[in-house]
């Protein structure tokens, strides 16, 4: 048997090549930012300083300043160094050694980092240029122990004899693409929309920090282009409310993650617009929102649970954790998802999200149900305008008499006899509307029901019925649908009216009760409509 000889060989990562493919790591502009920031808290800094400019020749330029403990050139080099040492303090918000690199370099070919270990220390820069890189095909890192004035001039704004750092972006290629003139107007309103996205950004994941009445987490300040950052917050405390709360520890683990379930305010229940406004109120901000360490890594997403549905739009939920858990909820180099167990993601759904999903839907629905009615004011106008002018053409094979108008009782006289019925009995809520009436009493919640309505044969049509919901309401601004459906609603109640007799009249009846049933089951999935988009404009 032949003798197998092992040995070991270091095999070097192509330099250019492995900085080139961590470009596309998938980091947005904003999260690649808020990593940085990761930095600067860790770093102990209480002012950063996020600058997004750019010149005249449209080049642009990202910088990050922070008053942080700073580094000497050997935290300089290993602070570079892809995959840097590990941090001594395990909740260090920066994790795994290459946030840094990766989150800068997928906007920009050249990154520097620019620091001073105290005020009377000599500042230090160590740069990645990409294309020196590619270009010496070596992992070369250019150091400078006497950066240009340009470069210190960033450090200016640091107190007087503190430290400090700054992470500078030049050469910077990805964050704004396809534009001929990138100088020009069009490029210079897409810098002005990331900046205002990197603002509410910044806002809503560091608002423990920046919320100086928060005490959860170390305050800090945070300036956007010399404007301080002010925190949001998802879950609005102090206008939401707490509907469900719990600590669970961890299997395995003494540590535990909190979860806690709020529910929003209606936008008609905010005391002002401008509370509303700052809400956010929208079927796209309900879902998780998940902390570690006291900052937002994920938010608004329910994970595969639940489709986001109108009826969801009041649910904010927190999940909070801390460094201890990283590991059991696989937390990524980006710091923005986490993988949940099996059991834990069916204990989420099936368990603690149950009660207060079903009372935001509650609220959700009682608050449409309002504005449903509100908003249907009106819609009918032009059905009745329409069926009025053949009403008497169309409904001539019946007669009604009514003999009771507060018990409904009437005498029905159609091409089967004369017979005492039982309707609803009505005057028109406007001038005009006789014919097609919405209401949300329709008997027995059926979608529609006969009336008579100041003398005119008319139907009565449920707005608080699905069907009503699903289909009226998303063709509010369509009036020819409207009327269309008003029409064939109209045409039964008058059909039923003009073919009952003693012995049919429960049958009808329960035909219409059938039809309702079968709608209501037939629009279940059908999506529900936003209100305020669909009926707005009317």
């Amino acid at each position: 048997m032949s003798k197998t000889n092992n040995f070991e060989i270091e095999v070097i990562p192509d330099p250019g090549r492995t900085m080139e493919g961590l470009r596309d790591t998938g980091y947005s502009f904003e999260s690649a930012v808020a990593d940085l920031i990761d930095n600067s808290i860790a770093a102990g800094a209480s002012d950063i300083y996020v600058r997004v400019m750019q010149d005249a020749d449209g080049d642009v330029e990202v910088s990050i300043t922070d008053n942080g403990s700073g580094m000497d050139r050997e935290g300089l080099k290993q602070a570079m160094q892809y995959g840097s040492p590990k941090r001594s303090d395990p909740s260090s918000l920066g994790k795994f050694g290459l946030g840094l690199k990766t989150a800068s370099t997928a906007f920009c070919r050249r990154l520097s980092l620019v620091s001073r270990a105290s005020g009377d220390s000599q500042v230090l820069m160590a740069t990645w240029d990409l294309d020196d890189v590619i270009a010496k095909g070596k992992w070369m890192l250019l150091m400078s122990d006497s950066p240009d004035e340009g470069v210190l001039g960033y450090l200016e704004g640091l107190a007087a004899g503190h430290s400090g750092t700054v992470v500078l972006w030049d050469k910077v290629d990805r964050l704004l693409r396809g534009y001929q003139n990138p100088a020009g107007s069009h490029a210079r309103k897409a810098l002005r929309k990331r900046q205002i996205q990197l603002e509410e950004h910044i806002a809503k994941t560091f608002q423990r920090f920046i919320n100086t009445n928060d005490e959860r987490a170390r305050n800090i300040c945070i300036r956007l282009n010399g404007k301080v950052v002010e925190p949001w917050d998802p879950f609005q405390e102090g206008l939401s409310e707490l509907v469900a709360e719990e600590s669970v520890t961890v299997e395995n683990t003494s540590a535990e993650f909190t979860v806690r379930a709020f529910i929003l305010p209606r936008r008609e229940e905010f005391e002002n617009e401008d509370l509303a406004k700052a809400a956010k109120i929208s079927a796209d901000m309900q879902g998780l929102y998940i902390y570690r360490e006291e900052r937002l890594i994920h938010d608004a997403d329910w994970l595969g649970m639940f489709q986001k549905e109108p009826h969801g739009t009041l649910l904010r939920v927190e999940f909070s954790f801390d460094h201890h858990l990283d590991d059991a909820f696989q937390l990524n180099i980006k710091k923005e998802q986490v993988v949940l167990d099996d059991e834990l993601w069916r204990w989420l759904k099936d368990q603690f999200l149950t009660a207060p999903r079903r009372e935001a839907d509650r609220r959700y629905r009682q608050g449409q149900k309002k504005k449903i009615t509100e908003k249907a004011e009106g819609v009918h106008d032009a059905s009745n305008r329409s069926i009025a002018t053949k009403e008497a053409d169309a409904g001539s094979g019946v007669k009604v008499d009514i003999k009771n108008p507060k018990t409904g009782e009437v005498k029905l006289t159609n091409s089967q006899g004369e017979f005492n019925l039982k309707l609803k009995v009505s005057s028109a809520s406007k001038p005009g509307e006789v014919c097609v009436q919405s209401s949300d009493d329709v008997e027995d919640g059926m979608l529609f029901e006969p009336a008579i309505i100041d003398k005119h044969k008319a139907v009565r049509v449920n707005t608080q019925h699905p069907y009503y919901h699903k289909v009226y309401v998303p063709n509010f601004n369509h009036s020819v649908t409207v009327q269309g459906m008003d029409s064939l609603l109209w045409a039964l109640c008058v059909a039923e009216l003009s073919t009952t007799t003693d012995k049919t009249a429960d049958a009808l009846k329960d035909m219409r009760y059938e039809v309702t049933r079968i709608l209501r089951k037939l629009v279940e999935d059908l999506p529900e409509p936003d209100i305020e988009d669909d009926v707005d404009e009317i």
